[in-house]
This record gives C-alpha cells, structure tokens and sequence, in this order.
C-alpha cells in the first residue's frame, strides 16, 4: 500500500534518516505511526526492525497496521508479547519486523535468546523510558540500532525529558504542536469549557474537620525537623526518604506521623474532588490496616468525628450533579468521561445509569477488566451500541479508542503527559469540546493551572536541547498568542 505522508511527517521522517536517534514529540492523533510505518519500510531493508509499546492491546494494534499499511507478509513480521513461551519466541526473532512489548524484549536480551542487531528500534509512548522501565536496558544492550522515541509529551521537568533522551541516546529532536505552521492546517481545534463546582456546606464541614487534622500533625512533624511542603505533593513524597536517612531516636516517630499526614492528606484530595463515597472506601482500607500509624489516627477523637459525618450521610459531591447535566444535554454524543478512581469510575457508570444513559467502564486489568473485556467493551464503543465511555487512565494511552466529540474530566490531573493524551481523544476529525469539572478553592485548580504550566515549560526545554544537539543558537522569534481564554494550549 501506498504511503502518502503530510509534509511535516515527511519532514520529520527526513531528519531521523539524515541525523540518526530522534526523539518525536507530536500532538495525539497527527500520525506519529505513519511516521514508523516509513522507517519500518525504508530500514528493513538493512536489518531487522523493533517496534516497542507498552501494553499487549498496543502491540496487536501496532501488528495489525503494520502488516495491512505495509503489505509485509505474515513470515516476516511477528508479534511477541509474553503470550508465547519463550522457546517458541526464538524461532520468531528471525523475522524482518517484531513489534513487542518491552518486557518480553528485555528479559529475552538477557536470557540470551534474541540477538541485540537491529537496524531500528522505536520506542512507543517513549516518555516511559526513565527508572527501571524495560525500555532502559533494551536501550542499553542494542546494538548499532537507529533509536525513535514517540510520544505525545516526554514531561514537564527537564531532569525527566534529560533522562529520556539520556536513556535513548537522543541526538536530535523533532517537536511540533497545534501552533506550527506545517501542522495547523491538520488540527482541529476543541474548545476547553471549565466547569466550577461549589463544595456543599456538608462537605465544607468535613473538609475542615480534615483540615484542623492536617495542620495538627504537620506541626508536629515540623518540630521533629521536617516540616512538611504539603502544597507540593512530588516534594512532600521524596520526604519520606528523608525521614528514613536519619539516625537519631525521632526516626520512627517522625515516620509515623508522616504515614498519618500521607493518609489524611488522601482523604482530604478525595472529599474535594471525588466526594464522601470513595472516602467512605478509603476509611475502610485504613481500618484494615495494622500498621502504628493507622491504629493512631483510627484512635483519634477527629478522626472519629469525621469517620461519623461521612459515614452519616448519602450526599454525593455535586460534580456528579453537574457530569449528568452535561452528558444529558450532549445526548447522542460520542464521549469520553475520565476519572482517577476505580470506585468513582463505578459510581459515575451509576448516577449516569440513574439519570437514563447508557455508559460503560473501561478500567485496567489489575482492577478485574480482562483484555478480553477491554477489547469487546472498545468493539461496543465503536459499533455505537454505547456512547458514554467512564476511563481509568488506562484510556489515555495509544489504544485505539475511536474519535470522539467530547471528552470530560471529572476532574483535572498535575500531570502534564496525562492531561496531552487525555485532551488528545478528541478532536481528531472534527471540533471537539473538552469539559474540566473543578472545585472552587481545592486541589482540583491547583492541579489544572500545575499541568498547564508543565505543558509551558515542556515546549520550552524541548526547543532549547533542540537547538543545543544541533550546535546553534535558539532563534528567538515572537510567541504565537493564543485568542481568548477558552482555547486549549498548545498541544491539543
């Protein structure tokens, strides 16, 4: 099959064959497969290609495109996720192309059973290559290999992206977004509709309560030496390696009040965002506990006044309310509602159930929803048998999740690579709208305008390592502005 590629993937596809490993950072849904597809038909005649993602239903999606786009036949291309022993595996590895999940390549390469010779490897959703994550020592091992890393957004901090590229041996980088001009023409612009929703005086009781809590064990925690920067979650988690460095009798004490810190500062994030429903879960989750900690908050007399309210009543936060109105009013609307929780994701299925819509979950293995469940709820979503999919993060990564008109948050996220993927399920073909359900003066602002930022100063590390690998100075030219408030920024 012919591939006729848009002149930016062209573009992008010339560089990666002129300067050798490029990292490519494109907004979901401008063909970043395409652009895979061109190298896989063009380095294949050197070598063997890999073709890296992270989840088996990416790996078969991949497999599928591959062998249809290409033409390749099917004893020269193989799909290797795990589900074939490894003895099997061997045989396979002969073959022009495998597209694969990372651990199965990394624990073959260290067994000894895949030879490291490749003309190309690409690394899918690349963002994923810092820590441990299989992709490092595959990266490590190979050899005289052309390395593509792919995603939507490798983060917001430049130690994050430096490790990226680090591990990938990055030499040269590609970015576009929705602003550049080879791209524009390609971009259907969404519309963002912020939401605000007023906590109900209930839960603005419970929410002091909480508070007093907070302040309380943060007091004390900042006299054992540790005060706590409870307002940035990143730096309050690394203080538990802190605490553990220590030396002198407080150690443990300081351990134990963190670990109650830690856990009230949970609650305090589910009642502002989710409401008393999933708090009643998590309550129940500390009482199962045996640790000191949780013995010591359960024994607490504000704990059990709180534990009494929210155990008291059926009041649900009133995002709720407001996610039905808008799926009512956008009725016959293909859409998305994403949630972080696995028991608000249950709950909102329900309320919109109550309220006459048909809407169906789409949630992780590790929660009970097997591949096969994933694969024919997608199949349902496609054939229009439904039109209001609730998703875990499992939605926001490279499935192939059909186009959509809306997509709702339920409620923003800090993280700028999930706030990209999310955004980037809708508008595909057509204009879109995207709904953010917020709480006036709680995390979920904080977190919104967080993401933004991260998405801010992405762009602006990626340009600056841009012009560094290539050894000239950046060209400071003027900053496109984006007309009126509710445009979403740059990488929709």
């Amino acid at each position: 099959m012919k591939l006729t590629p848009r002149a930016y993937q062209l573009a992008i596809y010339n560089s990666i064959i002129e300067n050798g490993n490029t990292l490519v950072v494109l907004p979901t849904g401008l063909g970043k497969t395409l652009i895979a597809l061109m190298l896989i038909r063009e380095l294949s005649k050197k070598g063997r290609c890999l073709f890296l993602t992270p989840t088996k239903p990416l790996a078969k999606q991949h497999y599928e495109t591959v062998q249809g786009v290409l033409g390749i036949a099917a004893d020269e291309i193989s799909l290797m996720t795990g589900d074939l022993p490894q003895e099997k595996r061997k045989a396979e590895y002969n073959r022009k192309v495998i597209i694969a999940t990372p651990q199965t390549i990394r624990n073959d390469l260290k067994a000894g059973v895949l030879s490291p010779d490749f003309s190309l490897c690409i690394f899918d959703e690349c963002h994923r290559a810092v820590g441990d994550y299989a992709y490092v020592p595959i990266a490590d091992k190979l050899n005289g290999t052309i390395f593509v890393g792919l995603t939507a957004s490798p983060g917001g901090k430049k130690e994050r992206i430096e490790e990226v590229a680090g591990h990938l041996k990055i030499r040269n980088i590609e970015i576009r977004t929705s602003l550049d001009e080879d791209v524009a023409q390609y971009v259907q612009k969404s519309t963002i509709i912020w939401i605000p929703v007023e906590l109900s005086p209930f839960l603005r009781k419970i929410k002091v309560n909480i508070d007093a809590m907070i302040s309380s064990h943060a007091r004390a925690l900042a006299g054992m030496g540790f005060p706590p920067p409870l307002k940035h979650k990143g730096k309050f988690m690394e203080m538990r390696n802190r605490i553990l460095s220590m030396n002198h009798g407080l150690k443990y004490p300081a351990l134990v009040e963190y670990s109650i810190l830690l856990n009230l500062l949970h609650m305090s994030e589910l009642l502002e965002t989710q409401g008393v429903h999933p708090l009643r879960q998590y309550i129940r989750k500390i009482e199962e506990k045996e640790s000191k900690s949780a013995k010591r908050l359960l024994h607490e007399q504000k704990f059990a006044e709180v534990k009494q309210l929210i155990f008291s009543s059926d009041e649900d936060h009133p995002k709720l309310a407001k996610l039905a109105d808008i799926v009512k009013r956008l009725e016959g609307k293909k859409m998305i509602v994403f949630a972080q929780y696995r028991d608000q994701i249950a709950k909102i299925e329900s309320e919109l159930a109550k309220n006459g819509i048909t809407a169906r979950q789409f949630i992780g293995k590790k929660d009970g929803f097997t591949r096969k469940m994933q694969e024919e709820t997608m199949q349902d979503f496609r054939c229009d048998k439904f039109n209001v999919l609730v998703a875990s993060s499992i939605g926001e990564e490279g499935l192939d999740i059909p186009a959509v008109d809306t997509v709702i948050f339920y409620e923003p996220i800090p993280s700028e690579i999930r706030s990209i993927q999310r955004r980037g399920r809708a508008a595909r073909l057509k204009k879109g709208e995207i709904y953010i359900l917020m709480t006036r003066g709680t995390r979920d602002e904080y977190y919104y305008w967080s993401s933004i930022r991260k998405e801010k100063q992405m762009k602006e590390i990626l340009e600056r390592m841009k012009w560094k690998l290539q050894g000239k100075p950046k060209d400071k030219k003027p900053k496109p502005q984006l007309s009126g408030q509710t445009r979403i920024s740059h990488f929709v």
